[in-house]
């Protein structure tokens, strides 16, 4: 526990001195469409997300060895479902799109040093317990139930407030490529509109574990 406590730290000092987020976050109003990972994004196959956040993605994984193992969970037009069915809590970021969880490249069920960059990522995206960096709306690692290091990191982007299994009005982003550009207009001259309030994402306490795309746990 030592060791790993001294781990931690070492990966913290790494983190606040890392390449810094880019900057400044934007909120992209463009139509948002659950779509596929792409390939070049690690992923269990059949996940989606929400289009706007795949840029910020890109960013990440090009940075950091990741492996998605869910995302958008819900229906879909043709019938079928996507994600994990019935693993995420009631107002989970899941439902709109906009959260995934991630796991190493080379999964371990352990806290082991395959999780390094995983812990690495955390940290980056959240530098202080529930005090997440911009885009970020929720980080679900150490000291969160049913997540952390040996179990899966969960990142929340901020939006705009969504009924669940719809599209978000506006996601915040970070500006990672022209996708995220082109597809970005300026906010109304006015107070940044709400985020949604109560549950942020992360996973039904009945269930603990990776998120499979087949379902088969979380």
């Amino acid at each position: 526990m030592v060791g790993f406590t001294l781990l931690v730290a070492l990966l913290f000092a790494r983190a606040s001195t890392a390449e810094p987020i880019p900057s400044p976050t934007r909120l992209v109003y463009a139509p948002g469409l659950i779509v596929p990972i792409p390939a070049a994004i690690p992923h269990e196959d059949g996940d989606m997300v929400d289009r706007r956040i795949l840029p910020d993605l890109r960013w990440i994984a090009a940075r950091f060895p990741i492996m998605i193992t869910d995302g958008y969970s819900g229906p879909l037009p043709n019938g079928e479902h996507a994600g994990c069915n019935n693993c995420h809590v009631k107002g989970s970021d899941h439902y709109n799109g906009l959260a995934v969880d991630i796991v190493p490249v080379s999964p371990s069920s352990r806290c082991d040093s395959h999780w390094t960059a995983i812990t690495r990522l955390a940290l980056w995206a959240e530098p202080a317990q529930n005090k997440p960096r911009p885009p970020f709306r929720w980080v679900g690692y150490e000291g969160d139930a049913g997540h952390g290091c040996g179990n899966h990191l969960h990142l929340s982007w901020n939006h705009a407030l969504a009924p669940r299994f719809q599209l978000a009005e506006w996601v915040e982003t970070f500006p990672a490529g022209k996708a995220a550009t082109s597809a970005t207009k300026q906010p109304p001259k006015k107070a940044k509109p709400p985020a949604p309030s109560g549950p942020p994402g992360g996973i039904s306490q009945a269930r603990t574990g990776g998120i499979s795309a087949a379902g088969s746990g979380d």
